[in-house]
């Protein structure tokens, strides 16, 4: 469900910048269809979802590697890392029962937003780096590419119950996603022409 294609050849970092901005890009939609709830609705369920699978992409492909690369400063960053999604994702399932558009919903999905905002710059300019650094470049793009087909069976909602370690979360977040919700959730999504449009200014 994203609106940008992906570089055959892009590293690891590069690949979650891309996803970073997206989400950032997608939540800047969702505050500017305020007043129109079927479109905020559109653009929650697309941002709810790209942090879903981009939270999942990083606790299976991801944070292992940087223990394993990085010993235990490795250990240490990859657990704060996964405490930081553990409170997205118990923002994410509180906003489950709440109305989209409702004052609560928006403060809610600021709150989540403002945490994964900080998560962000953290992984971006400290985590991730030092990890490339380890890696080298070939693995950099392998592990990029593993990143990306990972995300690909992530179901549609977050269930903070879920453990954030392998292989718990594949197993447990796609029994917790039946077919028919899957199914309801994908019919009310922002079309392809409006995702490549929230995102056409970022940069491959």
């Amino acid at each position: 469900m994203s609106g940008l294609s992906v570089p055959s050849h892009q590293t690891l970092l590069n690949a979650i910048k891309r996803d970073h901005r997206e989400i950032l890009a997608f939540y800047t939609e969702y505050k500017a269809a305020a007043g129109n709830l079927d479109q905020q609705e559109r653009w929650a369920n697309q941002l709810t979802w790209e942090i879903a699978r981009h939270s999942i992409g990083e606790e299976l492909v991801v944070y292992p590697l940087l223990e394993k690369a990085l010993g235990d400063k490795g250990h240490a960053l990859a657990e704060h890392d996964r405490e930081d999604h553990q409170v997205v994702k118990d923002g994410l399932k509180k906003m489950e029962g709440l109305k989209v558009g409702s004052a609560e919903f928006d403060s809610t999905l600021k709150t989540i937003m403002d945490n994964l905002e900080e998560h962000i710059q953290t992984e971006e300019e400290q985590d991730f780096p030092q990890l490339e650094t380890a890696i080298g470049l070939e693995k950099s793009v392998e592990t990029a590419k593993s990143f990306e087909r990972t995300k690909m069976f992530v179901p549609t909602r977050s269930h903070p119950s879920a453990p954030s370690k392998p292989p718990f979360e594949t197993l447990v977040g796609l029994l917790a996603a039946p077919v028919d919700k899957l199914k309801d959730a994908f019919s009310k999504f922002p079309t392809e022409e409006q995702a490549e449009s929230a995102t056409a200014h970022i940069q491959n």
